[in-house]
């Protein structure tokens, strides 16, 4: 018996209220990007700069033992993460321990490296550490900006590969979508304050793919379903093909859902930001394939010239594979 999320022949009408489901997008966008500007972002230490202490110890690292030391500081976001690597011998525990550099300093001084390390060895005698290596804001600046350009331009790639596989209607719709999943996606860290690094960047890029992905999907049986019903209305046309994806579209999301949130739960404090991340990309990337890429090419119409001994009338670039 084969597993179905979906039955096999659904007729949702999705575009019932379409003009509803864009505004509440809209209105989605709005307040995410007003939380930013309200808000911020809570920069971890890879935008807002700090600094590095790298230790090794005989015995096996204790992330809970060596935060209760530090916190007695109140130095802020703290990061300690355990380093794993074959070549490492059975009395080398290595940690690496990020510190953000304080508001009223341009980076960590001497003497809070100093405090940490001597908290460190109240609970461990026997650490050692092995360096110490410190982030700039000039380093954390130029970050925010490589990380802002880097976004921006996968959108831009995006816009230009849609718009040669497909139409401009399509390349518009396509990249409406992917603005909203990251504003949203940026929109939802700036309200529940969840801290930003370099992670998250890595999140959004993999959310523009998730997204872009689900989106081509429904962008392809769309164009096949024009040419077969070349009389049938856009609208019903867009229906048709979002159904027949249906379960392609649950199936992936559901099981990319299922990872992520086993990661989310014990994969521990260092990489529950990008899962969240994730996760909060997955569900939007899934809402904005179906009720806002579509809706968007519904609202600007699609040329239809099929009268031509030319398939590809309009759309001289439509045979293009990915």
């Amino acid at each position: 018996m084969r597993l179905r999320l979906v039955k096999q022949n659904t007729n949702f009408d999705f575009f019932s209220r379409w003009k509803m489901w864009l505004g509440i997008s809209a209105v989605m966008m709005v307040v995410a990007f007003g939380s930013f500007m309200l808000q911020g972002l809570n920069f971890g230490i890879d935008f807002r700069g700090g600094t590095t202490i790298r230790t090794e110890s005989p015995r096996p690292v204790g992330i809970a033992e060596y935060r209760g030391a530090i916190d007695t500081l109140g130095l802020g976001d703290i990061t300690i993460t355990e380093v794993f690597d074959p070549t490492f011998g059975d009395d080398q525990n290595v940690a690496m321990i990020r510190i953000q550099a304080q508001d009223d300093q341009e980076a960590v001084t001497v003497e809070t490296v100093e405090a940490v390390e001597a908290a460190l060895q109240t609970v461990r005698p026997d650490i050692r550490f092995i360096s110490v290596e410190s982030v700039g804001p000039k380093v954390s600046g130029e970050l925010i900006n490589t990380a802002i350009l880097a976004v921006a331009l996968a959108i831009g790639a995006v816009l230009i590969y849609i718009w040669l596989r497909f139409e401009w209607q399509f390349a518009a719709g396509a990249v409406i979508a992917l603005v909203h999943d990251v504003l949203l996606t940026i929109g939802i860290f700036s309200e529940l304050q969840i801290r930003f690094d370099l992670a998250i960047i890595a999140a959004l890029l993999t959310i523009v793919g998730y997204s872009l992905n689900d989106t081509v999907v429904v962008f392809d049986r769309v164009r096949e379903n024009l040419r077969k019903y070349k009389q049938r209305p856009l609208k019903e046309v867009l229906n048709m093909s979002i159904n027949e994806t249906l379960s392609r579209t649950f199936m992936t999301s559901i099981t990319t859902l299922l990872a992520l949130i086993a990661l989310f739960v014990l994969g521990g404090d260092v990489i529950r930001g990008f899962v969240f991340a994730m996760i909060w990309g997955v569900i939007v990337g899934t809402y904005s394939s179906i009720f806002v890429a579509s809706a968007i090419l519904l609202y600007f119409g699609v040329k239809r010239d099929w009268s031509k001994p030319d398939a590809t009338t309009g759309n001289q670039f439509a045979n293009i594979d990915s």
